[in-house]
């Protein structure tokens, strides 16, 4: 057994007192690949009898949509997801004067629904094991030699699986921590258009105030629609709907794209979650926010571009804080540290004094703690972090992208940065060339927030910190910057991307040529990072995933990746502290609980048609199924494969499930095909919309 400080010795002496008591392992538990799940084991629980046909079934009606998932729901392209899913694409159509998020948007023909710039749709085909392949690269290399090495073989599997296809994509996934890799080959729509969103304040009734909560009274839908060759796609396989009123018990599964989990983590690289990563994000996220929120008090144009940001900010700073309470919550940390108790004797039984991963992970820690600051800030891209890069500033991000994209195209595929293979350039040009609003005067504000949050982090006498300021101000850099570029314009960015690094170098552009001035340091934080902290992790890792096989076979699920997972449970309430409620909200609590002052003031269209709604139609339900960030739009369906609802949010408790599941508090919140049915019949009068679903 490994050499333990006194703090492990503490960690250690609650843990077993933990495995002591027991701890039997919960049914609903996991977010499972579509390849390994535990068919049996759901049916036992549930009492139901899905087969491989229905999950195949269920696999191709699922689709991923950005950074939410999504489910079709016609034999005509129609997807449904959430309206906070397609808030972005409602933003981009909308002007001030033309506002959707006020009004919501509602086309009365196909012809009027209109295309989501830069917006894909994704549906998973096929699902491959790469493993040999992948591990074998790497093996004998250390540091930054073994990820380069692995991203190039990645790209390489990538490429000769979808080679240039522009109706497919194709995605190397690393599971269980490096213990396998799965090719995921996905039928890419690249043609979304909106085809129905409500009022902005319909979805999100009650805003901050009700975010992750319950009871919850918000029609948080909407509707997209995939296109192929200026069609409707033909979409023959698709959830059928069900709009009748729910019931508590009921068995059901949630099918989406979960974001990334930590589940496989060790306590020591918790801790350092803890200590480290989520004090620096919440602090950067609360601050950001801060400052957006002074921007649009500024006037009525100023709210109008900042609403979206603010919103994201708003949501990402409220998984944070639950996600720390998680982690300084002793009982949980016991039940974790009692889970890698279990883990490690079943690993020294097995391997007597052979290596130890545990030690080599918790010798990355220092570095990875020292380096953590400078990588969120100057690079992003840490697999633990949110911190966003120049503030999420999109003139930046695609100065960057220009820079970065002329330098690495200059070498062969397997020689460049992972995200410029060859395999990925057609979605980095989809990125690059859609049609996006600008506001310059935000983007300065991002700007002049991420100069001087990372002045004040890295402190003035940081080498990195000289390279990005040089002698200008954090306010007087990003005004610059800003008034001078002319990236705001697609065909500026094409002609720029098209000319490669020839055209890059010869630009006169300020951002282009701030970009290509700070190459130099940011590269060098990332190649650090990639070898003193990457690497060595995921080496150690890897090791660890084959002794969690060998000590628990293939019982266990990998971490979330973004990629489509299925887990399931039921329609229930919660009875903890800080969570005591039934599982379903109707349209009369909505009526009760309006007070008319924001954020409880009803949307206007949903208001007037109080009169045409049934008071006992549920709006909002809660399910015990497992899921997270990522999970939102997630189609909800029962064991006949009818849609009941899509995930929408879940509670400041649920979100220590980043770390691990606990049945007694993991509640998702779900807005019911009912309540949209209602929205678009007697609200919206989307009546072709309810005709397409089926009439009910």
């Amino acid at each position: 057994m490994r050499h333990l400080t006194p703090a492990r010795h503490a960690i250690w002496a609650a843990a077993l007192l933990t495995l002591a008591a027991g701890s039997a392992a919960k049914a609903e538990e996991g977010m499972w690949t579509f390849d390994n799940f535990p068919i049996a084991r759901a049916n036992q629980t549930l009492g139901t009898s899905i087969d491989q046909a229905w999950l195949d079934r269920v696999r191709l009606s699922s689709v991923k949509f950005g950074g939410c998932s999504a489910g079709i729901v016609s034999g005509e392209g129609l997807v449904m997801t959430n309206n906070h899913c397609v808030a972005t694409c409602v933003a981009n159509i909308s002007t001030q004067a033309v506002n959707y998020a006020e009004t919501g948007f509602t086309p009365r023909a196909r012809e009027e629904e209109v295309k989501c710039p830069g917006g894909t749709a994704e549906v998973l085909t096929d699902i491959s094991d790469v493993t040999e392949r992948m591990q074998a690269a790497g093996a004998g290399l250390e540091g930054q030699a073994f990820t380069q090495a692995r991203d190039a073989e990645a790209g390489r599997i990538e490429q000769e699986a979808c080679g240039g296809a522009a109706d497919k994509r194709c995605q190397v996934v690393t599971l269980y921590r490096g213990g396998q890799f799965k090719l995921y080959t996905y039928k890419k729509y690249s043609d979304v258009r909106l085809a129905f969103a409500p009022e902005d304040r319909a979805a999100t009734f009650g805003g901050d105030l009700d975010n992750f909560s319950f009871p919850r009274f918000a029609i948080d839908a909407a509707f997209i629609r995939l296109y192929e060759n200026d069609a409707p796609a033909q979409t023959p396989t698709h959830f059928k709907w069900n709009p009748a009123k729910p019931v508590e018990g009921t068995p059901v599964f949630v099918a989406g794209s979960p974001g990334a989990t930590q589940r496989l983590l060790t306590m020591d690289q918790l801790m350092t979650v803890r200590d480290v990563v989520l004090p620096l994000d919440q602090l950067i996220a609360s601050e950001l926010r801060g400052r957006l929120i002074r921007y649009s008090e500024e006037g009525e144009r100023q709210a109008f571009e900042a609403m979206d940001p603010i919103v994201g900010l708003e949501n990402t700073y409220k998984r944070g804080l639950g996600r720390m309470r998680a982690l300084t919550d002793p009982q949980f940390m016991d039940m974790k540290a009692a889970a890698e108790v279990d883990f490690m004797q079943r690993y020294a039984a097995a391997n007597g004094d052979g290596p130890d991963p545990w030690g080599a992970l918790e010798a990355v820690q220092p570095i990875q703690r020292e380096l953590y600051p400078a990588m969120a800030l100057l690079e992003g891209g840490t697999g633990v972090g949110t911190t966003p890069v120049a503030g999420g500033s999109q003139l930046f991000l695609w100065a960057r992208t220009l820079v970065r994209g002329a330098q690495e195209r200059e070498k062969a595929s397997a020689e460049r940065l992972p995200e410029y293979a060859d395999s990925r350039l057609a979605g980095v040009q989809s990125g690059l060339f859609a049609e996006r609003p600008v506001y310059p005067e935000l983007e300065q504000v991002r700007l002049e927030w991420w100069l001087s949050k990372t002045r004040e982090w890295l402190t003035v006498d940081n080498p990195d910190v000289r390279a990005l300021l040089g002698r200008e101000s954090p306010e007087g850099l990003s005004a610059r910057l800003v008034e001078g570029t002319k990236l705001a314009d697609p065909a500026v960015r094409r002609a720029l991307w098209e000319g490669g690094l020839q055209a890059v170098q010869a630009s006169d552009d300020p951002l282009i040529r701030y970009l290509l001035s700070i190459q130099e340091p940011t590269r060098a934080i990332r190649a650090d990072w990639e070898s003193r902290v990457q690497a060595p992790t995921d080496q150690a890792s890897e090791r660890l995933a084959a002794a969690r096989f060998a000590a628990y076979g293939d019982s266990v699920y990998p971490d979330a990746t973004g990629t489509l997972r299925l887990t399931y449970g039921k329609i229930e309430g919660s009875d903890v502290p800080g969570q005591r409620w039934g599982p379903f909200t109707t349209f009369d609590g909505l009526w009760d609980r309006a007070t008319g002052a924001a954020p409880f003031d009803v949307a206007p269209k949903l208001l007037a048609a109080k009169d045409r709604i049934p008071a006992d139609t549920v709006m909002n339900m809660t399910l015990s199924s497992d899921t997270i960030g990522g999970s939102s739009g997630s189609p909800v369906v029962n064991a006949e494969g009818e849609i009941l609802g899509a995930n929408f949010d879940s509670t400041v408790l649920t979100q220590r499930n980043a770390y691990g599941y606990d049945r007694n508090v993991n509640r998702s919140v779900i807005v019911t095909t009912g309540a949209v049915t209602t929205a678009l019949r007697d609200v919206y009068g989307m009546e072709r919309l309810v005709a397409e679903l089926g009439g009910r």
